[in-house]
């Protein structure tokens, strides 16, 4: 039985719907495969586990539900055969843009190394157009050093931090590959298959909600950056864009801090959510921007055993289950929604500003999820009638909260914080309960209601013993909340035309978070090889 299959694979049939009680085998699943084919299980040939996710049922128990893939002698009596339900001849799943870069071609511009620079970068070196990668941050074992650093000693690198540096923000996260999208070109399995090469574990192709884990994402990056290079594209890290250079509005290079100029007329952008300084230049440069929705909140932390016990009941710290997580939603009366964002399984609440002065959380799970809290945000949707007016009214807003939560967190890089208790109260905290804290530098207690609006304080404090009706315990009084979260998505969207270029700048290819065009590692990457295809087509037609 193979993981997943390999790009030479012939169609096999697809057979859905294949559930197993935990704790049984692989010989279990070949048996019951046989069952459902109405076969024995000798007469089984070949087959790969597309997909695996669980479900708890009423009665409490679990059962883990399959997608196989499956060879047999004669696919069309199967699919013929009546007693064989929920089967299918299985779609081809191989990523298949081909293009190849003309003998004399100009070499494309990359801007940022995060999920969506990374991916459109190494599709264009795979076509053979020897990208350019432009990124402020440093290469990833020397951001971890810095972020580290910061974390342990509260001395901030502007440059180099949780979101600035080789492999973008979702580095430092749960790096997790699930997503919403739409993806009928298998651009989302070309970004798995890609990974897996470059050291990710087969199983990201099959479980329902992937992950790698912030270290093994080192070495993937590392692994990743090097076969760009390897085919003719190049990296300078430590080099920050300062200008988009416009012809009448039309893209002729860009001109770097040191004061540089690399001259080309295809530049994608692909600079996340916190690159502030960097919208602030496309502005004045004229590119059109418009403010977007996004999210602001706390971070939530409570014992990871609770949410085990709460998801999985009897088989809560089940080797097969893992961590358990979830995921919740309440509409409030007073129109805005509270939800869980990001959340994070057996990890830690971390600091993730960029700027100085400021105090921003993030969450991070290793692989193994074995720490002692579960921790998620805890946000509230707002949209651009919220901002101060303005394209980068959002970014405006994020940075009074962050600097609100810089001062009363102590001016010094801790946190804010507050218990559960002391908040739906409405008054200060002044000592810990059972949940210890885990975000670093260190923390404050404090009444959080002081750095959030009043909507959004009142919206979440009618969410908490909602969500503790799905999740019994979540509003335990010892939970503790951090603040702030304010950078869930880009509070910004360059909007881009068919050709995923610029709405009026010829050969700005806006892409990724920070364009407003992805939400996750995945769904960026996915966009980045979007801008790779648009680049690869307009290079190949002008040469």
């Amino acid at each position: 039985m193979k993981l997943y299959r390999s790009e030479t694979d012939l169609p096999m049939l697809r057979l859905t719907e294949i559930q197993l009680h935990i704790g049984q085998s692989d010989k279990d699943l070949a048996k019951e495969i046989a069952k459902r084919l109405d076969i024995n299980v000798a007469d089984l040939g070949e087959f790969n586990i597309f997909k695996r996710s669980y479900h708890v049922r009423r009665n409490g128990n679990i059962n883990f539900v399959y997608i196989v893939d499956i060879e047999v002698t004669d696919e069309n009596s199967v699919i013929s055969n009546d007693k064989i339900r929920n089967v299918a001849i299985t779609p081809d799943m191989r990523y298949n843009y081909v293009a190849r870069a003309p003998e004399s071609c100009e070499r494309p511009i990359v801007v940022g190394f995060g999920p969506c620079g990374l991916f459109a970068a190494l599709l264009l070196a795979q076509m053979g157009f020897k990208p350019i990668v432009i990124e402020r941050g440093q290469n990833v074992r020397q951001r971890t050093k810095d972020t580290f650093h910061f974390w342990d000693n509260s001395e901030l690198n502007t440059e180099s931090n949780v979101q600035f540096g080789e492999g973008g923000a979702g580095t430092f996260s749960d790096g997790k590959l699930y997503t919403r999208i739409k993806d009928k070109k298998c651009r989302g399995r070309k970004v798995m298959q890609e990974l897996i090469a470059a050291g990710a574990r087969e199983e990201i192709l099959v479980v329902s909600k992937p992950h790698i884990g912030t270290f093994r994402l080192v070495k993937i990056v590392e692994n990743i950056r090097a076969s760009i290079i390897a085919l003719g594209g190049e990296i300078r890290f430590g080099h920050k864009v300062e200008t988009l250079n416009l012809d009448n509005q039309k893209v002729t290079g860009v001109t770097l801090s040191d004061g540089t100029v690399i001259d080309s007329h295809h530049v994608v952008m692909g600079i996340g959510h916190s690159a502030r300084d960097t919208f602030e230049m496309l502005h004045e440069k004229g590119v059109f921007i418009e403010p977007k929705s996004f999210s602001i909140g706390y971070r939530i932390e409570h014992p990871q055993s609770l949410i085990d016990t709460c998801q999985f009941g009897k088989y809560a710290g089940h080797k097969q289950l893992g961590a358990a997580d979830y995921k919740i939603v309440h509409h409030c009366q007073n129109g805005r929604s509270v939800y869980s964002f990001c959340m994070c399984p057996g990890g830690t609440v971390v600091a993730a500003t960029s700027e100085v002065g400021r105090v921003v959380t993030n969450g991070m799970s290793q692989y193994s999820r074995n720490e002692q809290n579960a921790n998620s945000g805890i946000v509230v949707g707002i949209t651009p009638e919220d901002f101060p007016p303005g394209p980068l009214g959002g970014m405006q807003l994020q940075r009074e909260l962050e600097e609100k939560a810089y001062f009363l967190g102590g001016s010094n890089y801790n946190a804010p914080a507050q218990l559960v208790k002391d908040f739906l109260k409405n008054r200060s905290s002044h000592r810990l309960g059972s949940v210890q804290p885990s975000y670093s530098p260190g923390i404050q207690l404090c009444n959080l209601a002081d750095c959030l609006p009043g909507y959004a304080v009142t919206a979440i404090r009618e969410a908490l013993p909602e969500f503790d009706k799905q999740i019994p315990g979540y509003a335990m009084k010892d939970a503790l909340l951090t603040g702030v979260e304010t950078r869930t998505s880009s509070p910004v969207r360059i909007k881009r035309n068919d050709h995923l270029q610029s709405i009026n700048t010829i050969g700005l290819y806006p892409g990724g978070e920070g364009a407003g065009y992805a939400g996750g590692i995945l769904s960026a990457a996915v966009d980045g090889i979007k801008l790779a295809e648009a680049v690869a087509l307009q290079l190949t037609n002008q040469a």
